[in-house]
C-alpha cells in the first residue's frame, strides 16, 4: 500500500523537472494521475515513464493558466478516475532576468497567469469536489524568491509571493470543509527553468560554488521537492494547512552572506 493508494491526482507541469518528478512519485505511491503540461511530447513522455512502471496515468496537454483548460482537466479527472483528492498547480514560468525599466505589462500579466492565476484557477475548479467529499489537499508551488529578495526577478518574484497568500487565504476560505490548502518553495533546483544558470556556471568553471548560499552548499534536484509535494497530498500531513514549506537547503533560513569556505 503506497501513501497515495486510493487517491486521484492532477499535476501540473508535468512534462519535466519537479512536475515530473511528482507525477511518477506519486504514481509509484498508488495514485491515479492526470500529468498535464502545455508541451505535448514532454506530458506524453511522463505517462508513458509511468507506464512502464506500472502506474495508472492519463496525459493532457494543456495551459494551466486557461480557465476552461483547467476545468476540462478538472473534469476529466472526475471522469477517467471517478473523483479528485490532490491536485499539485506546479507549473510556472520564470520570464528570465529582465531589467526592471524594460519590464512591459505584457511580460508581467504572462507571468502572474501562468504562476498565479492558474494555481488560482486549480483551487477553484478542484475544491467543490473537494468540499462535497470532505477532504482533499491541494499543493501549490511558490518559492524562496515568494519569501525574500534576491532570488528571482521581480515578476516572477511578486508571483510567487501571491502563491503564498493564495495558499494561506484559501485555507482559511475553506474553514470546516476538511480541504487543505499549502505551498511548497523550492530553493535553487536543477530543472528546465534554471537551466541558464547552471550552464552558466559551468561553463564558467564556477559548477562548485552552485548552492554556496545555503547551509548544505549545494542545489537540489526535483525528487527532494517531490518528496515534499507527496508528503503534503497525503494524509500523513493531515493537520498541516495553510503552510508555505521552505526546501531550500537553508537558504531561507539566513540573511545572504559570503561563502566562509
Amino acid at each position: 500500500m503506497g501513501r497515495l493508494s486510493g487517491k486521484r491526482a492532477i499535476v501540473t507541469g508535468a512534462g519535466s523537472g519537479i512536475g515530473r518528478a511528482s507525477a511518477m512519485l506519486f504514481a509509484l505511491e498508488g495514485a491515479k494521475v492526470v500529468a498535464v503540461d502545455r508541451v505535448e511530447d514532454a506530458v506524453d513522455e511522463t505517462a508513458a515513464m509511468i507506464r512502464a512502471k506500472g502506474g495508472t496515468v492519463t496525459s493532457i496537454a494543456a495551459d494551466a493558466g486557461d480557465e476552461i483548460a483547467v476545468k476540462g482537466i478538472v473534469d476529466h479527472c472526475v471522469k477517467e478516475f471517478g473523483g479528485l483528492d490532490v491536485v499539485y498547480a506546479n507549473a510556472g514560468i520564470s520570464g528570465g532576468w529582465v531589467p526592471l525599466q524594460e519590464q512591459t505589462v505584457q511580460y508581467w500579466t504572462e507571468i502572474l497567469r501562468i504562476n498565479l492565476i492558474g494555481p488560482f484557477l486549480a483551487i477553484k475548479h478542484a475544491s467543490p469536489h473537494m468540499i462535497k467529499q470532505g477532504h482533499g489537499s491541494i499543493v501549490c508551488t511558490a518559492s524562496v524568491a515568494g519569501l525574500r529578495a534576491n532570488a528571482g526577478g521581480t515578476a516572477y518574484s511578486a508571483s510567487k509571493a501571491g502563491v503564498v497568500s493564495l495558499v494561506q487565504t484559501t485555507a482559511n476560505e475553506f474553514y470546516g470543509t476538511g480541504v487543505r490548502v499549502n505551498a511548497i518553495c523550492p530553493g535553487l533546483i536543477e530543472t528546465g527553468m534554471t537551466k541558464p544558470i547552471f550552464d552558466g556556471a559551468r561553463a564558467r568553471g564556477t559548477e562548485g560554488k552552485i548552492g554556496q548560499l545555503n547551509p548544505l552548499k549545494r542545489n537540489g534536484v526535483p525528487e527532494e521537492i517531490a518528496q515534499m509535494a507527496l508528503f503534503l497530498a497525503s494524509d500523513d500531513a493531515s493537520y498541516v494547512n495553510g503552510q508555505a514549506i521552505a526546501v531550500d537547503g537553508g537558504l531561507s533560513s539566513t540573511h545572504p552572506f559570503a561563502g566562509k569556505r
